[in-house]
C-alpha cells in the first residue's frame, strides 16, 4: 500500500523524537554534513581525529578511520557530500576500467564496501551515458562492479564514474597541508586535498556547500531535451528561448544519442544554443538529448568573518577566489548560513526560460544581526534580499537546513524554528522544540532525511543539540 502524508496545518503540529545519540556530544566546530544518495547517510566531524557516520534505516551511528587532520575542528569549519567518486583517486573526473563483460566492470580501485543499490555512471567508451543500479562488488584490489546485462562489453575503453558518496571536509585555525581532506565511502579513505587558494587561517564561522546533480538516487536536473544541432563546444535546441547567460557555470550532461556520457560546465548560452567551457569529445548532434543541472565539479566556501568566497573544483583539486562584480554587501559571522536553493516548486522557479532553481546560494548572515544575501552563480554577483519580518537575529548556536524552496533555522540555542521561503520571501516561526539546549557554540549539527515512497516523499528535521550528545527530529510537513 502506497505511503501517505496525512498531517494538516493547524489539526497537527510537529513533534519533536528522541533519536539515537551521538557517540560523543557536540563541541565547537563539530559539524554534520549529509548526502543525498539512497541511504542519505551522514558524516559526523566530532573533532580534528574522530568522525562518525550515521545509518538513516536504524538510526545508529558508527565509527570511521581517523580525519587525521592537520589542524583543529573549531570555528569554520566545515563540511558536505558531493554527488560522485572517482574512489582513492582524487584531482580527476573519471576512472578507466581494466576491463569487463556485458555485465561486470573491472576496476583500478580497492573497494572496501558492498555498494549494491548504489549507482554507477557511464562517460564515455561501450554503452556511454547509461546509469546503472550496482548489483554487486568484489572487495580488495582492482574490484570488481555487476549490474544488469548490457547490449555492448566493458572494456579498457570504459571510463566512468561511481555514484556515490564522498565528504570534503575543512578545518579551522592556521591551515596547513591535510586540513583540507575528502573522506571516500567506496574505499573507505581519506584523502588530503590542496588548500592552495583558502586563507590562511579559519577562524570564523564557515559554510562549504556543493551544487550537485544527483539526489536520493535520482537525477535532479533543471531542464532536458533533445537538441537540433551541435558543434565543437556547443549544443543547440532552436525550440527555446532561454534568458542569455541564465545556464551559465551550471552544468550540461548527455544523456543519450551521439556524446552520450559526456559532462561539462556551461560558460554562456543565448536564447537557442548553450556554449561549453571545453570542446566536446564528441559533437553532439539532433539526435544528442541532454540534460542541464547543478555543477558536480565545484564545492563553494563562505564565511570566515569576510564577504571574500572560494569555489573548489573536484576534478582538478584547484581553488579559485570568485570575484562577483557586485560584493556582498556584509560579512558573515557567527551562526551564518549558506543554502545551495535546487528544489523550490513555485512557477516562477521551476519555469525553464527564466530558471531561479540551481541559480542561487542563500546566505543569512549571522553575527547577531538580521541580514540575508543571495549569490548568483550564473551573473557571480551578491544581492540583499528584503524580507519580513526580518527582526529576528542568529548568532553563535543557530543551526540552518534547507528543505525544497524553504531554509529552516533555529536561533542560537533557543529551541526557537523559523521557515524562510525563497519564493515570498517570508520569514515564519515554524515550531518551538520543548527540550532545552545547552551552551551555545559554533558548529551547524542540523540535517534532514526524506522517507520515500513512489511519488511520496516525508521528510525529517533533525538537530543535535549544542554541547550536547541528544538528537532530535521532527516531521515537517
Amino acid at each position: 500500500m502506497p505511503t501517505t502524508q496525512g498531517n494538516r496545518a493547524i489539526l497537527d503540529t510537529p513533534a519533536w523524537q528522541f533519536m539515537s545519540p551521538l557517540p560523543v556530544a557536540t563541541a565547537a566546530g563539530a559539524f554534520i554534513a549529509g548526502s543525498r544518495h539512497f541511504r542519505q547517510q551522514q558524516l559526523y566531524v566530532s573533532s580534528a581525529t574522530v568522525a562518525y557516520l550515521h545509518n538513516p534505516q536504524h538510526g545508529g551511528w558508527v565509527q570511521v578511520p581517523s580525519p587525521a587532520l592537520a589542524t583543529a575542528i573549531g570555528a569554520g569549519a566545515a563540511g558536505c557530500s558531493s554527488a560522485w567518486s572517482t574512489g582513492s583517486t582524487v584531482g580527476a573526473a573519471s576512472l578507466t576500467a581494466t576491463g569487463g563483460t556485458t555485465t561486470t566492470i573491472v576496476t583500478n580501485q580497492t573497494l572496501a564496501r558492498d555498494l549494491r543499490g548504489y549507482q554507477v555512471h557511464i562517460l564515455s567508451g561501450p554503452n556511454a551515458g547509461a546509469t546503472l543500479d550496482i548489483v554487486s562488488n568484489t572487495i580488495g584490489a582492482n574490484a570488481t562492479i555487476t549490474v544488469a546485462t548490457q547490449a555492448s562489453a566493458f572494456t579498457a575503453s570504459t571510463v566512468y564514474r561511481l555514484l556515490t558518496p564522498r565528504w570534503y571536509v575543512v578545518a579551522s585555525g592556521t591551515l596547513a597541508a591535510g586540513s583540507f581532506r575528502v573522506y571516500d565511502f567506496a574505499t573507505n579513505t581519506w584523502t588530503s586535498l590542496t588548500i592552495t587558494g583558502l586563507p590562511a587561517t579559519i577562524a570564523t564561522d564557515g559554510k562549504l556547500l556543493a551544487t550537485p546533480s544527483f539526489d536520493n538516487g535520482a537525477y535532479l536536473s533543471m531542464a532536458t531535451g533533445t537538441a537540433t544541432a551541435g558543434g565543437a563546444s556547443n549544443i543547440d535546441n532552436s525550440g527555446k528561448a532561454w534568458t542569455v547567460n541564465q545556464w551559465a557555470n551550471y552544468q550540461i550532461r548527455i544523456t543519450a544519442g551521439t556524446g552520450a556520457g559526456q559532462i561539462r560546465t556551461i560558460s554562456s548560452n543565448t536564447a537557442t544554443s548553450i556554449t561549453v567551457s571545453a570542446a566536446w569529445t564528441t559533437a553532439p548532434d539532433a539526435t544528442s538529448q541532454y540534460a542541464i543541472s547543478g555543477n558536480d565539479d565545484f564545492l563553494y566556501y563562505i564565511g570566515n568573518g569576510a564577504v571574500t568566497m572560494y569555489r573548489y573544483s573536484i576534478s582538478a583539486n584547484t581553488w579559485t577566489t570568485l570575484s562577483p562584480t557586485v560584493a556582498r554587501g556584509g560579512a558573515p559571522g557567527a551562526g551564518m548560513s549558506a543554502h545551495w536553493v535546487s528544489a523550490a516548486t513555485e512557477s516562477d522557479w521551476t519555469a525553464e526560460n527564466a530558471i531561479q532553481n540551481g541559480r542561487y546560494i542563500y546566505s543569512f548572515r549571522g553575527a547577531a544581526g538580521t541580514g540575508l544575501d543571495r549569490y548568483d552563480i550564473a551573473a557571480n554577483t551578491w544581492a540583499a534580499i528584503t524580507y519580513g519580518p526580518a527582526t529576528e537575529t542568529f548568532t553563535t548556536g543557530s543551526k540552518w537546513e534547507i528543505i525544497e524552496g524553504n531554509i529552516y533555522g533555529m536561533k542560537d540555542a533557543t529551541g526557537r524554528w523559523f521557515r524562510f521561503n525563497v519564493a515570498t520571501s517570508i520569514m515564519d516561526g515554524w515550531h518551538t522544540r520543548l527540550f532545552p539546549d545547552s551552551t551555545a557554540i559554533i558548529g551547524d549539527t542540523a540535517f534532514t532525511l526524506s522517507y520515500v515512497d513512489g511519488a511520496t516523499r516525508i521528510w525529517y528535521l533533525y538537530q543535535a543539540l549544542n554541547t550536547s550528545n541528544i538528537v532530535l527530529r521532527a516531521m515537517v510537513f
